[in-house]
C-alpha cells in the first residue's frame, strides 16, 4: 500500500510541477488520460531513481564532496530529462522542454513537493 501512496504523492507533485512550470507539458489530453499519465511518469520516475541514483552516487561521490552536494541538482535534472525522453519512446504526452533550467527546477520542484506531502499524507509504515 506504502509504495500507491508514493506513487500516487509522486503524480501529484508532478502535476502541480507542470502547472508552475511551463517548460513541462503533459500535451492536450482529457482528464483521464492525464492522470494515466502523470502515473507512468511517476512509476517511470521512481524506478528510474531506484535503479540509477545509487550507482550515479556510489560512482561520483568525490564530485559531491567537492561541490558540496550541488552535483545533486545537475544529476537530478539529467534523471529528469531521462524521465521525459523515456516517457515519449513510451508516446506518454509528457514533454521537459530544456535542461537548465526547466528540467533542474522541475526535479528540484518535484522533491520539494514530494517531501512536504509525504509528510502530510501518511504512507501506511507504522514507526
Amino acid at each position: 500500500m506504502g509504495i500507491l501512496i508514493r506513487l500516487a504523492v509522486s503524480a501529484v507533485a508532478l502535476w502541480i510541477s507542470t502547472l508552475v512550470l511551463k517548460g513541462i507539458t503533459l500535451g492536450n489530453v482529457d482528464t483521464v488520460k492525464k492522470i494515466g499519465t502523470l502515473l507512468a511518469v511517476a512509476a517511470i520516475f521512481g524506478l528510474i531513481n531506484a535503479v540509477l541514483r545509487p550507482i550515479i552516487k556510489t560512482v561520483g561521490c568525490g564530485v559531491y564532496v567537492l561541490t558540496l552536494g550541488l552535483a545533486a541538482l545537475v544529476v537530478n535534472g539529467l534523471l529528469f530529462m531521462l524521465t521525459s525522453w523515456i516517457a515519449g519512446q513510451l508516446n506518454l504526452p509528457f514533454h521537459v522542454d530544456k535542461f537548465w533550467p526547466t528540467a533542474v527546477l522541475g526535479a528540484l520542484l518535484l522533491s520539494v513537493i514530494s517531501w512536504v506531502l509525504n509528510l502530510v499524507v501518511p504512507d501506511g509504515k507504522e514507526d
